[in-house]
C-alpha cells in the first residue's frame, strides 16, 4: 500500500478500455448471455467489441467483451454477476 494511506495502489487508471472474458459451453446463447450480463453494468454505453473463440475440441468457447470501464466497483459488479450465472464456467 502507498505510504500514509490504507488503500492499495490501483493498477488501472480509470476510465480505461478493459477486456472481460467468460468461458462456457459452445452455443450462440452463451455469447448473448455474456453480452447481456456485461451490458447491465454499462449505464447505457455500448460494448466496444465482442470476440468469440471456440476451444480446440469445440465443446467450449470464450466470449471477450471490451468495454470502457469506469471504476473498480463496476468491474467487480460485472464479475460477480457473471459468476452468478450457471452457464459461466470461468472468467478472466
Amino acid at each position: 500500500m502507498p505510504e500514509g494511506t490504507d488503500r492499495p495502489l490501483e493498477l488501472l487508471a480509470f476510465p480505461c478500455r478493459y477486456e472481460i472474458k467468460a468461458m462456457g459451453k459452445c452455443g450462440l446463447a452463451f455469447e448473448v448471455l455474456v453480452c447481456e450480463v456485461v451490458s447491465r453494468h454499462l449505464k447505457g454505453a455500448a460494448i466496444m467489441d465482442v470476440a468469440t473463440r471456440p476451444s480446440a475440441r469445440g465443446r467450449y468457447q470464450s466470449v471477450s467483451c471490451t468495454i470502457e470501464a469506469e471504476d473498480r466497483e463496476q468491474l467487480d459488479s460485472i464479475y460477480l454477476d457473471l459468476h452468478s450465472e450457471a452457464d459461466v464456467l470461468a472468467t478472466l
